[in-house]
């Protein structure tokens, strides 16, 4: 049974102390303080956003305020006399971006051009960057011996830095002493002299393969991952049923895969049509007509003929163009998702 005594301090105003029949004294109500506290839910919630939030910020000013820059200066006469303040470039309107698609005038005539072979190059790098990558990743499903160190090697191109793995090929395609023509005109005698692959029509063919060299093993990387969430009894069933290894790759392999593929040949297609590192290294500032990509020509509008306000031009043409490319492709990719869901 429990007693409730009353201490000597209650006289002066304190509250009553409760005992138990032990005589130990029992804890008596919390005091309120003005902390709201929330509820442990809310703060496992936003606490991801929270630590998410000054990478954000940071990426936006990294990214949005440049776009935003260069959308402005597309509206400017922005010239070499300009460059020490360029705020007081006078303003042209829309006549910069009415020069760059004048395809009659000989600034719209070469933007098409560069255009067209961007969209070739783009198309034939990203085609054959998926099929190389597709069937090495393919082939290294099977279990062999090597097959680890062979993975590692296929991945040496993609680990490289940039600049380093260009400049080595600059150094093979050199036309007295490099590796290409040594191997090709000296030793396997395909070409009657030695060529050269860094000017003229065969300048295209050797940014091409080095965009290939150096872009396959990404699409090998993303489609092997994509292989291991395909079951194995798949396989196993379609073998049982007479099925070769060509009609599993078509019938089981490439349709498990188109999501893995769609986001894959998106990736690249973006990638390889803004390359600017590799052109600009295989070449230098004045890139062949032949392996004349639409970065390149951007940035010969903007800081070999200082005219900003054109160049700016372009690349917000360029944004646009890609932009509505991405959302055609989306579109249609989510359309066929669908269809093959229904």
């Amino acid at each position: 049974m429990t007693s409730t005594t009353t201490d000597l301090s209650a006289e002066a105003g304190a509250r009553p102390v409760r005992k138990s029949s032990s005589g130990a004294a029992a804890p008596g109500p919390r005091r309120r303080t003005g902390r709201i506290r929330r509820p442990g839910w809310l703060r496992r919630a936003t606490l991801p956003y929270l630590l998410l939030l000054p990478a954000l910020l940071l990426e936006l000013l990294v990214h949005l305020v440049p776009m935003v820059i260069g959308i402005v200066m597309s509206f400017k006469e922005l010239t070499q006399f300009y460059i020490r303040d360029w705020g007081t470039a006078p303003w042209s309107g829309f006549d910069n971006y009415r020069m760059s698609v004048d395809f009659n005038a000989p600034v719209g005539e070469a933007l098409l051009h560069s255009f067209l072979v961007t969209v070739g190059f783009t198309l034939l790098s990203v085609g054959l960057c998926w099929l190389i990558g597709t069937v090495a990743a393919i082939y290294m499903q099977d279990t062999f011996r090597g097959r680890g160190l062979l993975r590692a090697l296929f991945l040496v191109p993609y680990a490289l830095p940039v600049y380093a793995a260009v400049i080595t090929w600059v150094f093979m395609f050199q036309h007295d002493n490099g590796l290409v023509n040594h191997v090709l005109h000296d030793q396997l005698h395909l070409t009657d002299k030695p060529s050269f692959w860094l000017i003229g029509d065969n300048s295209f063919v050797a940014l091409l393969v080095v965009s290939v060299w150096k872009g396959w093993p990404f699409a090998f990387l993303i489609v092997m991952a994509g292989l291991q969430n395909i079951p194995r009894e798949l396989y196993e069933a379609a073998a049982l049923d007479g099925a070769g290894m060509w009609q599993q790759v078509r019938r089981i392999t490439l349709p498990s895969l188109r999501p893995v593929n769609q986001v894959l040949v998106l990736v690249l297609f973006l990638w390889t049509f803004n390359d600017f590192n590799t052109p600009y290294v295989l070449f230098g500032r004045a890139a062949p007509q032949a392996a004349d990509l639409i970065s390149v020509h951007i940035y010969q509008a903007s800081f070999v003929s200082w005219n900003f306000g054109t160049g700016s031009a372009m690349s917000v043409l360029l944004l646009l163009f890609l932009l509505v490319v991405t959302g055609v492709y989306l579109a249609i990719t989510s359309r066929g998702r669908r269809t093959s869901d229904a």
